[in-house]
This record gives C-alpha cells, structure tokens and sequence, in this order.
C-alpha cells in the first residue's frame, strides 16, 4: 500500500494515510450513486431512453467503466480545438502585439508544446479513478477550499465560450452580409451548443467523432481561396523583443494550460485498463496538431490584414469572421456555404465547454448532485448567450486581457495538482480513493493547497503585463507571471502539503 512520504518523515507508513485509503476495483461501492429521487421522475426517465446521460458529478464506479474506444480521447480534442479559436488567437500575436510570422511561429510551436504536456498528463486520470477534474482537485484543495478553483474554473471556461460564440456569430453576420446582427448568431451557436451538451457524455463524443470533418474541409477550402495573400505579410519595424516574446507566450499559455480543469471529464467511462501512455499521447496529440497549425494560420492572417484592403475593411465590420468571409468571397456563393461550416466550427468547443460548467455548477453545493445534469446545461446557456453579446462590444481586447490573466490562476492550479499526484501520491490513481469524495472529513482541508495557490500570487503580480496593469519586473522581463505561478506554487505546495499531513496525524481519521 502506498504511502505519502516516507517513514524516515514522521507519519506512521503502517496506518493508512489520510487522504490515501486505497481502493482495489472491488472496494465499496460510491455513496450517492446514479439514483438521486430527482432521476426516478417519469419525464428524467423518458430522456435516458433517448440517450441523455444518466451521471453527473458522482463518480464512475469501476465496473461502469466499460469504453474501450480510447481513440475517442483523441477525436474529442481534435474536434474541439480544430475551430475558429486558434485562429483568433494566433492573429493577436501579429496584429495585438505586432510580431512578424516567423517570430509568432516559433514562440505558438514552443510554448504549445510546452504547455499541452500538463492537460495531458492530468487526463490520464481520468479512466483510472471514474472521476471528474474538479472532483479529483478535493483530494488537494478539499471538499469546501476547493470552490475557490471551482468558481475560476468554470469562469475559464465560459470565457471561451463567450469568444467561440462571438467569432461563430460575427462570422454568421458577414455571411449574411450583415442583414442578421452579431447577436442573432451567437444565439445560434450557444443553442445548438446547448443541444449537445443536454444529452451528456456519449451524444457529445459521437458529435465530436465526426463533425472534424467538415471543419477541416472547410478549412482548406478557405486557406485555398485566400492563400494568395497570406504571403502579404506587415513587415514590424523592429525585431520581437523577450519582452514581447514571453508576453505572448503567456498568451498561449493561457489558451492551452487552462485544459487542465477540465479534461478529465471526458474520459471518466473509458476502460481503466486503458494504458496511461496511450491516454496521454491521444490527448496530447489532439490538443498540439490542431492548435499548433490553426494558430499559425491565425498569425498568417492577421499579418496579411494590414496589407490587402479587402480584408482589413471586412475585420473593421465583423473582425475574425469578416476576415474568414472575404477571404472565400472568390467562391461566390459556395464560399458563403463554407464560411457556414467555419461558423459553426466552434460549436464542438462550445459544448465540450457548456459540459464541464454544468458539472462545475453542481460541485458548488452538495444538494445540487440531486438535481439531473442536464438542467445545468440550461442554466448556463442562459448565462453564457447575454455575456457573449456583452463581450462582442470590445472583441480583441476582451480576448487579450482574458487569455492573459487565466494563465496565471490556471498554471498555479495546475502545478498544486501534479505536485499531488506526481510527489505525494506518487503517480498511484488508487489512492484517490471514491468512497470518500463527498466526505468533508476524510479529504484534505485544502489549506495547503489555497496557500500555495494565494502566496506564489506575491510575486506573480509584479511580473504580470496587462493593458490594464504592468508590474515593475515584467516593465524588464515581458509578461512572465504564468511560469513564475507554476513555479513558486510547485515549490510551495510541497511543505504545506507536508504540514498539514503532519498536524492530520499522516492516518486515516474515520472510515471512507
């Protein structure tokens, strides 16, 4: 039986420890398992037969984990990511901050990279212990320290939501040539998103397995007609900067890191005989490819913007989605049909997005686990169309100052999590233990966690650069505050994890 340190570290390794009663796949069964009153209802029971899923926050026990198509992993993310997002982001390297392409090429390919290993490596998780992400932070942050990251996390996610629906709307509109609003096309994306996300885990997977196609034809058709241009591109006057350079990095750390509080969500019924190598690869796979190249796509074009007319007045109307319009206007009306297909790209990040704020939002109290997950997709549509047409009134900058301040709660999250698993837990996905993920008791307190979390924010702040604030350090080095949050919150957490062991008595206290 594992334990969390050694002996030699004053904790008793022959009791169990705290937060480590591990269980074999035989263990008890959860409490509060798939039959919540709510769920017996005539009209809930109708819409399971229609396929809706059945599970919300409750964790999957072991022999319901039955999917044996890990391929799916990797279909999920693909479909997600392979969208008009990227590619917002990628135009604010060259038209926000001014790089060259080449310069914004290699800092997307090294920073992507670099940042997709973390969400990667946090979904393998998932099929091993049945849980969701933010059920699987409790035995970190605690049952009740733990709405803290809950509460940023699904404000994360509803910021990207808020920015697919306001590039599949604005694209709508410059399809329409304007005679529908921005507004009328983000209702169009968030309700078919809603859609998806009301029947649950197996309607958005299938979704997911096949809408990349008509994404990526849709893609190249439209790189094909605009191409011609993409070689325009505005020359800065001067070289990026480091400043610049890690600036826009941050950018895209927070456009990748941030996965990490969610992506576990979607592996919870895959087989956990599954091999973690193969659950990371698919994953890590699917998250780099798309993102990578759709954000050098993105940079491509908005190095081009300045230098062909027809584009930069199609941006200052619809900005991304009249840039996308104009550039398939070669194609008449097939080229109206395309950008379509563009529009309703995002719909796959919509949904995966709408998912996991829904099972975020009944994490908040544990009444709410009674109440069926779908009621929660509606909830947040509710939510999420009003604040994406408020959103729309200041795109780039709404884009800009949201991607680079997530980075920096996202990375510290991100590193109290591995540190858990990796030195604490030692990579074992049996001691997160299912019997005791609702048991206050049982868990951490999660002071650790918060402290690790609040105090690295002491010199993350000075090394932050936002519009709205720049911080003495990062006046010299650019924005570095996602890796010093990272960072400082690793090192940290692990003396405080250590501490609050210690004053726990390093033992199981009560029964899981």
């Amino acid at each position: 039986m594992a334990v969390i340190v050694p002996p030699s570290n004053g904790i008793d390794s022959r009791n169990h420890d705290l937060e480590k009663s591990i269980s074999s796949a035989a263990s008890s069964p959860v409490d509060g398992s798939f039959d919540a009153p709510s769920m017996r209802a005539p009209l809930w029971r109708r819409a399971l037969t229609w396929g809706v899923e059945e599970n919300g926050i409750v964790p999957v026990p072991y022999e319901k984990r039955t999917d044996a198509r890990v391929f799916n992993l990797f279909t999920m993310w693909f479909t997600a990511l392979l969208c008009l997002l990227p590619i917002v982001t990628g135009m604010v390297g060259t038209l926000g901050y001014g790089l060259s392409l080449r310069d914004a090429s290699l800092i997307i390919i090294f920073f992507s990279l670099l940042t997709t290993i973390p969400p990667a490596f946090m979904g393998t998780l998932g099929p091993k212990t049945g849980m969701r992400q933010m059920i699987q932070a409790r035995y970190c942050f605690g049952l009740y320290a733990v709405v803290v990251p809950l509460l940023l996390n699904a404000a994360t996610i509803t910021g990207f939501s808020v920015i697919a629906a306001l590039v599949g709307g604005q694209t709508l509109t410059a399809v329409s040539d304007n005679t529908i609003s921005s507004d009328v096309g983000i209702v169009i994306t968030c309700i078919i998103g809603m859609l998806i996300t009301f029947c649950g885990y197996k309607v958005l997977h299938l979704y997911e397995r096949y809408s990349w196609i008509p994404a990526l034809v849709a893609i190249v058709i439209c790189v094909g007609c605009g191409g011609k241009h993409l070689q325009k591109q505005h020359v800065p006057e001067a070289p990026a900067t480091a400043a610049t350079v890690l600036t826009y990095g941050c950018l895209i750390a927070g456009f990748l890191i941030p996965f990490g509080g969610t992506v576990s969500d979607f592996a919870i019924y895959i087989t956990p005989e599954a091999s973690r190598l193969k659950v990371f690869s698919y994953v890590y796979a699917a998250m780099a490819t798309p993102t990578i190249l759709l954000l050098i796509l993105g940079a491509a074009i908005g190095g081009a913007v300045p230098n062909v007319p027809e584009w930069s007045a199609a941006y200052e109307v619809n900005s991304t989605g009249g840039v996308l319009t104009a550039m398939l206007s070669p194609a008449g009306g097939f080229g109206k049909f395309v950008a379509v297909l563009l529009a309703l790209s995002v719909i796959g990040n919509i949904g995966i997005s709408m998912y996991s704020i829904s099972l975020n939002i009944q994490m908040l109290l544990p009444i709410l686990t009674r109440v069926p997950r779908p009621l929660f997709s509606l909830l947040t549509t509710a939510i999420l169309i009003p604040v994406s047409i408020a959103a729309a009134r200041n795109f780039f900058n709404s884009l800009e100052n949201f991607l680079g301040v997530i980075s920096y709660w996202s990375a510290s999250f991100v590193a109290i999590m591995l540190v858990e698993c990796c030195v604490f837990r030692r990579g074992d996905a049996r001691s997160y233990d299912p019997a005791i993920w609702d048991k206050g008791r049982l868990l951490p307190w999660g002071v650790a966690a918060l402290a690790a979390g609040l105090c690295s924010f002491a010199l993350v702040i000075p090394c932050m650069a936002e519009a709205w604030y720049t911080g003495p350090l990062a006046r010299t080095t650019g924005d570095i505050g996602f890796e010093v949050a990272f960072c400082l919150s690793a090192v940290l957490y692990v003396p405080f994890r250590w501490m609050e062991i210690r004053l726990r008595g390093g033992k199981l206290q009560g029964s899981a």
